[in-house]
């Protein structure tokens, strides 16, 4: 039986009203704003914090088989609260739409195998509970259990069945868990990190199921405010080092393609935290390679100061463009990079380059 959450009316309906909601959310509606200093709470602050405007809680990593054939994947589910119908008492209100996509960055194909689901809250197609993380589009879902998070995802060319258990503490990032985007202070987010989460499960690839270990990194982030005034897009990684450090760094973009701001936080492998403020973090791009698809140019392969150190990253293959206009509505790069330090392998990752074609709105 089709999901009905991938209904392709249903998903061009969603992603129109995520759309509407980035500049016509009704005048009245109250999002709240991240405050510095709030301390967040776990495994409470692990679940959904309906109030917001947006919510994401984003897997990627690196997978290897049997036949040690490496891959990249990355799933993520979205929460958005679009500021319309909140008065209404009908259960068909959509007070809060759900969307999840999934990606595996596929060596042999030199593509990525793509599938996406979208949802408004309620009648069993999606929901994103508030005590833990659970949350569900359809038949995917990313559950939590203490320290172990399961991923199920059935797409149309692929299928993931993946435990991932934590192995080091919560990064909180940010100034204890808040996160500035921007010289304003409420252009922020709650922000923390699972890096370093050890994998294993199945892959199934064209009907081929494979046993499959792994590293992968959760994010989870919500904010009402997360783009900064001229900002219009950003550059993002998170990197899983060999060592068992962590290094997680970003800049926000103007149209100029310009730093308005920076941070990060990168974790060494005794444990210890240096804070990146955006003085300390630099993304010089090395190379670059234009989308046959939209013609978009991408900065694939940076040199990224981070402190004192330099990290280089480089993709697995070139073309890793996500295409998720039916999902979230945006076209943007997010692809398995390897890390570099001083010419030797140092770890792996992935990196996201948002806002390369058009502005970001979220």
């Amino acid at each position: 039986m089709p999901d009905p959450a991938f209904n392709p009316s249903r998903r061009r309906w969603l992603a129109a009203a995520l759309a509407c909601t980035a500049t016509h959310a009704r005048a009245d509606v109250r999002y709240p704003d991240v405050h510095a200093g709030t301390p967040l709470t776990f495994p409470r602050d692990e679940g959904a914090h309906p109030d917001y405007r947006n919510e994401w809680w984003y897997v990627t990593g690196w997978l290897r088989d049997a036949q040690d054939r490496e891959c990249g994947f990355q799933v993520t589910f979205f929460r958005n609260r679009p500021g319309v119908a909140e008065a209404s008492t009908s259960r068909f209100a959509p007070k809060q739409l759900l969307f999840a996509h999934a990606a595996i960055a596929d060596p042999q194909l030199q593509r990525l195998r793509i599938d996406q689901r979208a949802a408004r809250e309620g009648f069993g197609l999606a929901s994103a509970a508030i005590e833990r993380t659970n949350v569900h589009v359809g038949d995917w879902s990313l559950v939590q259990q203490g320290d172990r998070f399961e991923a199920k995802i059935s797409a149309r060319e692929f299928a993931l069945d993946l435990a991932l258990r934590a192995h080091t503490p919560i990064l909180l990032e940010g100034d204890r868990g808040v996160s500035r985007k921007g010289p304003d202070p409420a252009d922020a987010s709650y922000y923390y990190s699972r890096p370093q989460l050890g994998v294993t499960g199945t892959l199934t690839l064209d009907k081929d199921a494979r046993d499959v270990t792994g590293v992968a990194w959760l994010d989870h982030e919500w904010s009402s405010r997360y783009l900064p005034k001229g900002a219009v897009g950003w550059d993002w990684t998170g990197i899983a080092f060999d060592d068992g450090g962590a290094l997680m760094a970003f800049r926000m973009r103007d149209a100029a393609g310009d730093a308005l701001w920076a941070g990060g936080a990168w974790r060494d492998a005794n444990g210890a935290v240096q804070t990146l403020a955006p003085t300390d973090v630099e993304f010089v791009p090395l190379a670059r390679w234009r989308s046959p698809r939209t013609g978009t140019l991408y900065p694939i392969t940076f040199r990224v100061r981070a402190g004192h150190a330099v990290v280089t990253l480089e993709p697995l293959f070139a073309d890793q463009e996500l295409d998720a206009r039916a999902g979230v509505g945006v076209v943007y790069w997010e692809g398995a990079v390897r890390a570099r330090i001083d010419g030797r392998s140092a770890g792996r990752g992935y990196l996201e380059l948002a806002g390369y074609g058009e502005p970001m709105r979220i």
